[in-house]
């Protein structure tokens, strides 16, 4: 793992007088499986925002593979390689599961701007559609509405729909949140069998979960990066201790 897949250069967001990130530096190497950690409220989410495009950064750099990204448009961002997950589930409730992912892969064909054309025209995306839930274990809930899936089956959609665009570098924004014992450990080991063709960066709070993933783990707090290392070093630190666990 020597080529950088996301590089960031003192990066920082500002929100008016509050510096939500506040000069972060960091390298993962390609096939890398990142942690990003810290208490609420340290800027974790705001960083995911500046690297993906979401939000713009006040000042500082973002590469992905060597090329500088950081005034590119999300969409473009998505067509060089990168991918995500959002905090908050963020599908399409009344469409079934198998509807949510071939709309997303109508998105990306080159026939999408043909109109008049019922969605049930494009059988090729339908196909890759059914292959992309057979990937997180939802095919026998393809045709189902996505208001009856479970909150956990909700977060297995939204990795499909993530992955379908074959992505180099994918992001998830803690995508253990809110689910019961047995879901996350699904959603974990699903995260683990990831190719390693494809970058990992993610936040997590589950710290069982974060550290038994990672390769290594990035603590923020306050905006600022405060550590970084392995899961072993983090797990010895006593300012990490300190700040994220409230004692040494």
């Amino acid at each position: 793992m020597t080529e950088a897949a996301i590089q960031v250069g003192a990066l920082a967001k500002e929100f008016g007088g509050l510096r939500a990130v506040d000069g972060v530096t960091l390298s993962v190497a390609a096939g890398e499986r990142r942690a990003l950690i810290g208490p609420n409220g340290a800027g974790k989410t705001t960083l995911f925002h500046c690297i993906t495009g979401t939000l713009r950064p006040s000042s500082g750099t973002v590469r992905l593979f060597g090329r500088e990204v950081t005034r590119l448009a999300e969409s473009r961002r998505t067509a060089l390689g990168m991918g995500r997950t959002f905090q908050i589930s963020n599908v399409f409730t009344d469409l079934t599961a198998l509807e949510n992912l071939t709309l997303a892969l109508l998105g990306t064909d080159r026939r999408k701007w043909i109109v008049h054309r019922p969605i049930g025209a494009f059988a090729h995306l339908r196909e890759r559609a059914l292959e992309g839930l057979e990937r997180v274990g939802l095919a026998d809930r393809a045709d189902r509405a996505v208001r009856e899936l479970s909150y956990g089956e909700r977060r297995q959609l939204e990795l499909a729909l993530a992955l379908n665009s074959n992505p180099r570098v994918l992001l998830l924004d803690e995508p253990c949140a809110g689910l019961a014992p047995l879901e996350r450990q699904r959603i974990s080991q699903m995260i683990a069998t990831l190719p390693r063709a494809i970058t990992l960066v993610m936040i997590e709070h589950d710290m069982d979960v974060a550290l038994g993933l990672a390769d290594r783990v990035t603590v923020l707090h306050r905006g600022r990066v405060i550590l970084e290392g392995t899961p072993a070093e983090v797990q010895a630190n006593p300012e990490v201790r300190e700040v994220y666990f409230g004692h040494v």
